[in-house]
């Protein structure tokens, strides 16, 4: 649950810069989507959530 909640705090960020410099494309597009999906908690959220596990076990090994 750390993990979700971290990531929901730094895609939120992510997203109010993306915003704030008006840096509008495929980046802002899919940092506002991964920030819908963990706040909406739809179906889609497991399979996100498992990715986003997964990416965050690999940049964890890869400093090992």
């Amino acid at each position: 649950m750390v993990l979700t909640v971290s990531a929901l705090a730094l895609l939120g960020l992510f997203l109010v810069l993306l915003l704030r410099f008006k840096s509008l494309g495929i980046g802002a597009a899919l940092v506002a989507v991964l920030f819908g999906f963990y706040l909406a908690r739809t179906s889609a959220a497991d399979s996100i959530d498992q990715i986003m596990t997964a990416l965050s076990d690999t940049i964890r090994d890869f400093g090992n």
